[in-house]
């Protein structure tokens, strides 16, 4: 009887040391894409989050508008069981500002060479807000949609240097095969809440970043009063593939309300 006490003590104290358990006293991290992209963009991120004894979900945001996309994002996050950390890249920011709205287990919110919108503004309007974009004459003929919208795609010749100059060739090239479009009307929606007012926010972008101009991105960081902003010196538009664990550390320290 003595031994088999002694070995359940033991399997419980393995139990309680164990990853799952360990993620049980951690919050939850969402991750939401942006345009051009999919939840792949967080493989490195993820990697580091699990190693870390965190609880991942990597969303696949549908890019067809703000509004529905955020209902979606919200729906995913009302699932969750735990506090959560919400994180978006590019116009996954836009639709985790409003995504957020209402949503009591949002604990953080992170923005990884994202737009925080305010009430009323584009993400359109937010890349041209200063100088640097290069993202218009980088696109593909848009794709015409049976509703009236269109598709919008990178052209995959010029998809490694405009989107992920930071990330090797290679790679890079299966990035623009790969690519999801984003409609335009979602890049030109309006914003309808603005999460980030009520919600503390990390940000976190790239000095060579050729989407967002990395002077829009600082202008939304102390606008939102951002815990920390990290400008990745080199970084293109896909920090988190070209510098996880940088990433994945500001995430943590959100989690942790650092």
């Amino acid at each position: 009887m003595l031994h088999r006490s002694l070995l359940r003590i033991a399997m419980l104290a393995t139990l309680a040391a164990s990853p799952a358990a360990f993620a049980a006293d951690k919050p939850t991290v969402v991750l939401v894409h942006g345009a051009f992209a999919d939840a792949s963009s967080w493989n490195g991120v993820v990697e580091q989050l699990h190693k870390d004894g965190y609880t991942v979900v990597a969303a696949a945001n549908p890019l067809r508008s703000v509004k529905t996309d955020a209902a979606y994002i919200a729906d995913v996050v009302k699932g969750i069981k735990a506090p959560v950390v919400l994180v978006g890249h590019s116009y996954g920011g836009s639709v985790i500002t409003e995504a957020a709205e209402g949503q009591d287990n949002v604990k953080a919110l992170v923005y990884v060479s994202a737009f925080s919108p305010e009430v009323g503004e584009t993400a359109a309007g937010l890349s041209g807000k200063f100088p640097g974009s290069t993202l218009g004459p980088a696109l593909a003929p848009p794709v015409d949609l049976s509703n009236g919208d269109k598709d919008l795609y990178v052209q995959q010749d010029k998809f490694p240097a405009q989107f992920a100059g930071d990330v090797p060739l290679k790679q890079a090239t299966v990035m623009a095969a790969e690519q999801r479009p984003i409609t335009a009307a979602a890049l030109n929606e309006a914003e309808t809440a603005a999460a980030w007012k009520h919600i503390p926010s990390w940000h976190i972008y790239g000095d060579s970043d050729k989407n967002i101009p990395p002077a829009s991105m600082a202008f939304m960081a102390e606008r939102a009063k951002s815990k920390k902003t990290i400008v990745v010196k080199g970084a293109s538009h896909v920090v988190m593939i070209s510098h996880p664990k940088d990433v994945a550390s500001l995430i943590e320290k959100a989690a942790k309300g650092d």
